[in-house]
């Protein structure tokens, strides 16, 4: 759908043509024009050894049916026919049964990586492509309790799946925005058939790579958020939040297989500017809660843990400041930063944690700067890096400290170490020299 909406909004179907020629892996592309409850959309399929690409209900629905109908029509052409194949013959047989045991059993990351290195895609395309597989090769590994490296992507590791993370990757690179802001997210409902069982949906992938997402569901009984396209926008989406102020410049429409009756199953691309200031056009802005407590008679020991729970409830940022207050007790102020539908829980835990018998309120605007993780290998193993940027150049980067301390720990490294390699690993793989960018 997303690959549909690219095409519907201006990008050059030539262009994600050329994407999948460069891939190599016997897919094409097919483009036409469809309506979706009243909606003129672009439908992009992938076509695979004469096999267009479903929704994995369907393809589920599908393969379970081609054995009968293979065999029917097996006996109904060839009735008397036992010789043997010929070499051609058996040479396309094999193809075939190479296809159907990759999109059976997926590739690994390795593999994917392999394939990419070698694709004639741009430099950028290709780690914004690698990041996507990443994010959900880390989901699949978190779900299933596996080491990254062990993860076989049952969808993604198939034909289509390949060409629509890598086009989309390429495709957003020729928007040629500054950033991408995704609305909330309707997942759908009902039960939905995966690899491992028929799981309720949005399934249990879609949901760990949808953490700190918006979504809803409208109680449409179908799956609307693939682990696949969760992956791709939490990837290429800077953040999410209802429908930006701009100056709306074009739009675009990109279809599903499926049409719903009274709800328009496809994905809108709305392209345009941001206010007139600089500062407006180069970071997003977005209304946050502060709240506010101050304490005098309160444990260290217990201020430190209340910190800690209101991170793990998933405060955006918690500290504390001495200040000295009435009667010249030394005190603490606890500032917590959090959405603001959040603000009744976060109260709720000052209360019940502290001895503050009042917790201040007010509501501001926070700027930021566009942001991104990329993965990077160290010695001792990968360290997520998080990458900070403003009209497309890169302003910081520090490795995240958690994967650090845990691979210091791990392997009895100073830590210091752990984060220098993460850092050169960073500044190497981008081909960048030390003074070309700031660290955070």
């Amino acid at each position: 759908m997303f690959l549909g909406a690219l095409v519907d909004a201006g990008v050059s179907p030539q262009t994600l043509e050329e994407t999948v020629a460069a891939l190599g892996i016997g897919a094409r592309l097919e483009i036409s024009r469809v309506l979706r409850s009243g909606i003129s959309a672009t439908k992009v399929d992938v076509w695979v050894d004469g096999e267009k690409d479903l929704p994995r209900e369907a393809y589920g629905e599908q393969k379970q049916q081609r054995p009968e109908s293979h065999e029917a029509s097996h006996a109904e052409q060839q009735p008397h026919d036992h010789s043997h194949p010929s070499p051609g013959q058996a040479s396309r047989a094999s193809a075939s049964a190479t296809l159907e045991h990759q999109h059976s059993h997926g590739r690994g990351l390795t593999e994917i990586r392999s394939i990419l290195s070698a694709a004639s895609v741009s430099t950028g395309a290709k780690k914004t492509a690698i990041a996507i597989f990443e994010a959900l090769g880390q989901a699949e590994a978190q779900i299933h309790n596996t080491p990254l490296a062990t993860v076989h992507f049952h969808e993604v590791g198939a034909v289509d799946a390949m060409v629509d993370i890598v086009c989309a990757a390429v495709g957003a690179e020729a928007l040629g925005v500054d950033e991408i802001i995704c609305s909330p997210l309707n997942v759908g409902g009902g039960m939905v058939s995966c690899a491992h069982g028929t799981f309720p949906v949005p399934a249990p992938a879609t949901v760990e790579l949808l953490k700190d997402a918006l979504v809803y569901s409208s109680g449409l009984e179908a799956e609307l958020v693939t682990p696949t396209g969760a992956a791709i926008v939490k990837t290429l989406a800077s953040r999410f939040s209802a429908f930006p102020e701009m100056k709306i410049a074009r739009s675009g429409y990109g279809a599903g297989t499926r049409d719903f009756p009274g709800h328009p199953n496809v994905v809108r691309l709305t392209i345009g500017e941001t206010g007139s200031s600089a500062l407006a056009a180069n970071t997003a802005s977005d209304k946050i809660s502060v709240l506010e407590a101050n304490l005098d008679d309160l444990n260290p020991q217990v201020f430190g843990y209340v910190m800690d729970q209101l991170l793990d409830q998933g405060a955006l940022d918690v500290f504390g400041m001495p200040v000295q207050m009435k009667k010249n007790r030394p005190g603490m102020v606890l500032t917590v930063l959090s959405r603001p539908q959040d603000v009744g829980k976060f109260t709720q835990i000052i209360f019940a944690e502290t001895t503050t018998l009042g917790v201040r309120q007010r509501e501001e605007t926070r700027r930021t700067l566009a942001r991104r993780w990329e993965s990077v290998a160290t010695p001792w193993g990968e360290v997520r890096i998080k990458v900070a940027s403003m009209n497309g150049t890169i302003t910081n980067y520090a490795p995240e400290y958690e994967d650090c301390r845990r691979i210091a720990a791990e392997h009895h490294v100073p830590l210091k170490r752990v984060m220098g390699e993460a850092v050169e690993a960073y500044l190497r793989f981008n081909g960048k020299e030390k003074g070309d960018s700031s660290p955070a």
